[in-house]
Formats: C-alpha cells, structure tokens, sequence
C-alpha cells in the first residue's frame, strides 16, 4: 500500500523523521481503510495566522483551528463522477497547525508527533468522507481513529 503523499512545511519547523513517521502513518491507515493504492494527498503543515486565514475564507471562522481537511472526492452540486479502475484517487489537501499541535499536545499531555499523527489521522479520515457532526458519527470517527493510532504505535 502506497499513497502518494505530498508534504509541505511552510514552517520549516519539521524534521524529516517526524515527515517519514507521518507519511508511514497515513499509509498505515490507507491499508486498513482499504485506499486504493497509487491514491494522492497533500499535507501542509502551516503557521497559526495561515490556518486562521484559511478558516476564515473557507470555513467563516476567524480563529486559528488545528486541523482543516479539503476533500477533492466530495461532489458539488451539478459536478460528476469520473471514475475508472486506472485513475488513481484524489484525496485532498490536509492543512495542520504547527502552533496549535504543539499546544495540544501539551495541553493533553503526550507527545507532539502523537498529536502531529492524530491531527494527520483526523484530517485523512475526513478525506475519506468520515465526520463527527452528530454523535454516532463523532464516535464512529473517533474510535476508528483511536484504533489507527493505537495499532501504528502512537496510542496515549
């Protein structure tokens, strides 16, 4: 299984073995949530007044937010599906706080790769149509995110 992740670290705040771990991470969940091989993604690790401008723009939230997911498979109204056995899947765009990874992960006391891989693991999950806007899904959501960190090796 292999996803072809693109990284961007606007912060320059990362090391490469925090990229590697993450990226092995997301690939360890795409195996267990069945993602077709060859599937594609980005990752953005950005600065707290960045996501807040994003999440102004997109969301009509002006705070700053840990993680903002962008599913490019989600149909907008009148749009159709192109699909084909051949044409590897677009996942979207995953935006992180580096800021806000940090402070929660002090906040709930664990590492800030544990929190760097639940935030990548949260944002994926939304890529791949999961959410959390009623409580069976939130804990539908929510355990299946618990069980990808616990059995990768970054449970709490």
């Amino acid at each position: 299984m292999s996803l072809e992740i693109d990284f961007l670290d606007e912060t320059n705040e990362l090391a490469e073995d925090q990229l590697v771990t993450i990226e092995k991470l997301l690939n360890y969940a795409a195996g267990k949530e069945n993602v077709q091989d060859g599937s594609e993604l980005s990752v953005t690790f950005v600065s707290n007044e960045r996501i807040q401008e994003i999440n102004r723009n997109y969301r009509d939230k002006d705070r700053p937010t840990d993680v903002i997911s962008f599913a490019l498979e989600e149909m907008g109204e009148g749009e159709i599906a192109i699909v084909g056995e051949d044409i590897p899947r677009i996942l979207g765009d995953i935006i992180i706080s580096i800021p806000k990874a940090r402070e929660q992960a002090e906040e709930y006391n664990h590492s800030f790769l544990r929190e760097l891989g639940f935030l990548a693991v949260h944002g994926f999950l939304h890529l791949l149509g999961y959410d959390h806007m009623n409580e069976k899904d939130e804990k539908l959501m929510f355990d299946k995110q618990r069980d990808l960190l616990e059995g990768y090796g970054l449970g709490r």
